[in-house]
């Protein structure tokens, strides 16, 4: 993206968003890649880049692990591994050996579920392939702490073989001679040491010359005497030179390893690329965590569609001062490409301004930025902004000169695809003249199907916009009755700079107030105070739309929770009536059941029983004394006494009996042979055989 002028990221304050990324990345590839962090205007690039930085936050808000754990930073050591007769060391190569691991692991991780969910991060590593042999050529040689192996060569396992051997003859000799000099009291406390690399005798100075061997120095005090034994001087030397053979071995097989590996000095390099990269990735992921950035919408066309957008350094202030950040939501298309805001000073018109530009610029680079999800954003390639005071002593241009000669710039380069920004437009000549000129410069702007946001005291500005295609008025809300600023973007409507209004919260004298108000043209005053009044009204009205948006809201809620009661309530009726039709079934399976034992048992009777004329006389009364029919006739009395039968037709709104179970209802409805009868509050449907129409007796 082309920046206008050259200060344009720092005016945004885009270089301080990325010394807020260079601290979350580990190594030093990650850190060079954000502090020259690209700003791309292909829509392939900014998405991938996008992707990559909301699947790692998907990671780390879900606390899914990845296996990126090492911090390497191996550029040094990966441009001696493509020199030739380089000479890698030790740990060099156990940092190679973990990059290789590292990349193993991550391939591991993306499993075929992972490659699909994580698309983005997986084509970091997908280009490329992991090589075991370079992690199998290292374990040959070197061990975990990162030393030559003994069996790296059989030429170094003799060598070190007789290493040990020597030193441990050695060893036996000189602990021979301390034992025999100790009880004579020639060794001091520390009994022995190592100088220039030889094994050596503490002795006392004043029995220096007692001692056969060589002199190799003495303590800073001069009491101290270090000697070398004679008896062990041969033995010294063999391992001096044992050691120098070692050396050279060991200096052999790393340099036979560094060439071996050379060949796989490019693929280690992309290795180490990758590895850089998902640094980069989680970083951008950790900003994002803190910033509270989501992936929007992305169009490959100019377009800006911001819905909650938050200034992410702002937001991250008020966060920490515990305080709340007013969103501001606004769009920039084809039918409104240019936005006039107007509003008080300090009211947060140049903070609105640049939000968008910062987050257009963060978006481009493939940074998440603070908006609502449904956001959406275009690419610009071009990006330009004028904002403050930019009177130059270098050149002795007046602060009009010079915001003229970037007003010149803007409108020979800018096109359809440029994003511009001019605060205080016009500001620094001659209201009249200067809102002349401002007018001119955005029509032009406009000629131009450029995209921009423009903030102005002039009214002519505010009058302009209101009549012309493609330019929209808006206005940064101010509480009147308070006198404070309540930075919130209003689009649609011009602003009041509130000039009096200010000057009273400041404690300015009514007297002079005043004065200035008689300078001031009848129209003008009065169309500065409508603004005033058309502001408020429409705040009122906003108030009032939120309030009747929350009664409707409630009201919904209760009527859903009535509804639930009702059928709550319906369901227990139901409920009812189904256990007492139950509970009578149940009597009755009860009483064939106690009437078919009954009946066996008198049949097991008769055979036995000669007076036959008695078990008839049970049977009869087992028969013709049922319970249900002492109920039944009881029910039937009940109802007689409050109801008649009538007969007749059945017709809607009858009063009805049910002859099974004596119930008595009313008919809502007749379909075909049967009827709809409401019993108490439960509607249920009946055979009109079933019924017989009753009426209510009148008392006596």
């Amino acid at each position: 993206m082309k920046l206008y002028p050259e200060s344009a990221a720092l005016q945004l304050e885009f270089e301080k968003v990325k010394e807020l990324l260079v601290t979350h990345c580990q190594s030093n590839f990650a850190q060079e890649k954000a502090s020259q962090l690209r700003i791309h205007t292909h829509k392939k690039f900014v998405d991938a880049e996008l992707r990559q930085s909301h699947e790692f936050k998907q990671l780390l808000i879900n606390g899914i692990y990845f296996p990126n754990d090492y911090i390497l930073n191996l550029a040094k050591e990966l441009k001696l591994l493509s020199i030739s007769g380089a000479v890698l060391q030790g740990e060099d190569l156990i940092q190679i050996r973990k990059l290789a691991e590292s990349i193993e692991k991550i391939f591991r991780w993306f499993n075929d579920e992972r490659k699909g969910a994580y698309s983005g991060l997986y084509e970091i590593v997908r280009p490329t392939y992991y090589e075991k042999a370079i992690v199998e050529l290292i374990d040959e040689v070197i061990d975990d702490q990162g030393n030559v192996k003994d069996t790296a060569s059989e030429e170094l396992k003799d060598i070190r073989l007789s290493l040990y051997r020597k030193r441990t003859e050695l060893r036996k000799i000189f602990d021979r001679i301390i034992s025999k000099l100790n009880k004579q009291g020639y060794l001091a406390e520390i009994e022995e040491s190592f100088m220039n690399g030889r094994r050596v005798l503490a002795v006392f100075s004043e029995h220096k010359r007692t001692v056969k061997g060589i002199l190799h120095g003495e303590s800073d005090s001069r009491k101290t005497a270090f000697i070398e034994p004679e008896d062990t001087m041969h033995l010294n030397n063999e391992i001096s030179d044992l050691e120098n053979q070692e050396r050279k071995e060991v200096y052999r097989i790393l340099r036979q390893l560094t060439s071996r590996l050379s060949k796989y000095a490019d693929l280690l390099d992309v290795y180490h690329t990758i590895v850089g990269e998902y640094d980069f990735a989680r970083a951008k992921a950790k900003f994002a965590v803190d910033v509270n950035g989501e992936y929007p919408i992305v169009h490959d066309k100019a377009f800006v569609h911001l819905v909650n957008a938050y200034h992410p350094l702002l937001y991250l202030y008020n966060k920490r001062a515990d305080k709340p950040t007013i969103p501001v939501s606004i769009s920039l298309d084809e039918t409104r490409r240019i936005l006039v805001i107007s509003g008080p000073n300090a009211g947060g018109k140049t903070v609105t301004m640049k939000t968008i530009g910062l987050l257009q610029m963060m978006l481009q680079s493939g940074l998440l930025v603070p908006v609502h999800p449904s956001s959406e954003f275009g690419i610009f390639k071009q990006l330009m902004i004028h904002i403050g005071d930019t009177q130059s002593l270098e050149f002795e241009l007046s602060t009009y000169s010079s915001h003229l000669i970037h007003m010149k710039h803007f409108m020979e380069n800018a096109n359809g695809k440029t994003l511009f920004f001019i605060d205080e437009l016009g500001s620094g000549s001659d209201p009249n003249l200067g809102g002349a000129f401002a007018e001119v410069i955005l029509l032009e702007l406009l000629r131009k199907h450029s995209f921009g946001v423009v903030t102005t005291h002039y009214l002519n500005l505010k009058v302009m916009a209101g009549k012309t295609a493609g330019i929209v008025n808006g206005a940064m809300a101010f509480d009147e009755k308070r006198l404070q600023p309540q930075y919130q973007l209003i689009v649609g409507k011009p602003g009041s700079s509130y000039t009096f209004s200010i000057a009273e919260r400041i404690g300015l004298e009514k007297r002079l107030i005043e004065k200035a108000r008689g300078l001031v043209e009848e129209d003008q005053y009065r169309l500065d105070k409508l603004l005033n009044r058309t502001e408020q009204d429409l705040r009122d009205i906003a108030k009032k739309d939120k309030e009747l948006e929350r009664l409707i809201k409630e009201n919904e809620r209760l009527q859903k929770e009535m509804q639930q009661v009702m059928d709550k309530e319906r369901h227990k009726q139901q409920v009812a009536v189904l256990r007492e039709q139950n509970k009578i079934s149940e009597d009755r399976i009860t009483y064939v059941k106690d009437m078919e034992r009954k009946l066996k048992q008198i049949t097991i009777e008769w055979k036995k029983e000669e007076d036959k004329q008695k078990l008839i006389k049970q049977m009869a009364a087992l028969l013709f004394n049922r319970p249900e029919s002492k109920k039944a006739s009881k029910m039937q009395k009940k109802l007689e006494s409050k109801y008649s039968e009538v007969g007749g037709d059945i017709k809607v709104g009858d009063k009805v009996k049910m002859k099974r179970n004596h119930q008595v209802g009313e008919v809502l409805e007749i379909k075909g042979k049967r009827a709809v009868v409401k019993i108490g509050l439960l509607p249920m449907q009946v055979e009109l055989s079933d019924l017989i129409v009753v009426k209510e007796n009148t008392p006596a």
